[in-house]
């Protein structure tokens, strides 16, 4: 599909990031059409490229990460090389850093300098803590901000430490705040007479915006939230159980009619019809006898059985799905959730679909993730530098 007819195209992104969140926030701009210039250092570039599993030295996530960027690469560092940076910003719309505050102030880059360079410029700032307050200068990984954001405390069991997702969350949903601050400040911008403005998302915070009535309950009730496990404490019932057959299942019963279709379907019309299970605060109470009752039922069927009975009912339910089971899952491939591409050399793989939706302006994936330096010669001649320019530019090591 054409980039024109993506709902970002016409924007010009620059990404001074590594790593998760500022790419990761410059990775949902691309797919919907942004023109997206990622810098990176010419001394090996975005580490993520070596990270987890590699396909010839380069990192199956790249390919991910990077798809539908340009990868120029610029020394910092030198004079020239920050000069084609300030060139690349005078005419962009959004930036997306997510250096230590700091770093850019010490490279003459804060925001003063860059608002009067190009008053339109929308600046997104990821970083461990924020651009203020105490803890601005310390190192912050997307760990770190799990920790402090509460995400950490409250998942696990209750007998043993607190555990981590096993995927990079604190980082991905920091971009995701990023994203949604560039587009509510480029909507400030289009109706408000075109300025830009700063959006700055903490990692802590980012993670801190999705505990839910955590803060609340302690205030009110002195009440804090503990590791439960697969059970959700206070909405009942909703748990992982284990089949017959040694598979997992995540059952989510937790809706009054939908309680009562379950009791039923699984030959429990006492319960079903108890008066005291109708709603949530009574289920709760009896919880342990209730995950009792489901956990021996699960565990007398095959995983199939036990789904297509649930489905037959109207509980929603699933397996636990691994890669493999996503590769084969009707619903993913309707969904267009597992795209084909081709790495370098030619050997096709699949790559991750797009999210959201759109009806009428969909985004999509027009390349992999780039080699370094890939794009040096067209964004470069695009600037106005001669091919003598950026052969004198890489002489004196600022590209």
């Amino acid at each position: 599909m054409s980039t024109i007819n993506k709902p970002l195209a016409g924007l010009k992104v620059i990404e001074l990031g590594t790593l998760i969140a500022g790419p990761f926030a410059a990775r949902i701009c691309a797919e919907f059409g942004a023109e997206v210039i990622k810098v990176e250092s010419p001394d090996g570039g975005d580490p993520l490229r070596k990270w987890r599993k590699l396909y010839e030295g380069t990192s199956l996530w790249w390919f991910v990460q990077a798809r539908n960027k340009q990868s120029i690469t610029l020394n910092l560092k030198h004079e020239a090389g920050l000069e084609v940076l300030k060139k690349l910003l005078s005419e962009a719309d959004i930036l997306i850093e997510n250096f230590r505050p700091g770093v850019l102030e010490k490279l003459g880059l804060g925001w003063d300098v860059l608002h009067a360079l190009n008053p339109k410029l929308v600046m997104v700032r990821l970083s461990g803590f924020g651009q203020s307050g105490p803890m601005k200068d310390q190192p912050g990984f997307g760990a770190v901000g799990e920790s402090m954001g509460g995400l950490r405390y409250i998942t696990g069991f209750e007998d043993r430490p607190p555990v981590r997702t096993g995927i990079s969350i604190g980082d991905s949903i920091a971009a995701l705040w990023g994203v949604i601050g560039a587009l509510m400040a480029l909507r400030h911008r289009e109706v408000n007479g075109g300025s830009g403005q700063v959006v700055d998302v903490a990692l802590y915070e980012a993670i801190f915006a999705m505990m839910e009535s955590m803060i609340p309950e302690f205030d009110v009730f002195g009440f804090i939230r503990e590791r439960s496990g697969n059970i959700m404490p206070g909405i009942t019932p909703s748990s992982i159980h284990t089949s017959a057959d040694g598979k997992h299942i995540q059952i989510g019963a937790n809706g009054d009619a939908i309680f009562k279709r379950f009791m039923h379907a699984i030959g429990r019309d006492d319960l079903a019809e108890a008066p005291d299970l109708a709603s949530n605060d009574g289920r709760d109470a009896r919880r342990d006898e209730l995950y009792g009752v489901i956990d021996r039922w699960v565990g007398s069927l095959p995983l199939e059985q036990v789904l297509a009975m649930l489905n037959q009912a109207e509980v929603p339910a699933s397996r636990i799905f691994s890669a493999e089971d996503m590769f084969h899952d009707p619903q993913f491939l309707a969904r267009e959730m597992l795209l084909s591409a081709k790495l370098p050399g030619g050997k096709a793989f699949k790559m991750p679909g797009i999210v959201p939706k759109l009806s009428e302006t969909p985004g999509g994936v027009e390349w992999v993730g780039p080699e370094l330096g890939e794009h040096n010669q067209v964004v470069l001649n695009a600037l106005g530098y001669s091919d003598t320019q950026i052969a004198e530019l890489k002489t004196l090591g600022a590209i």
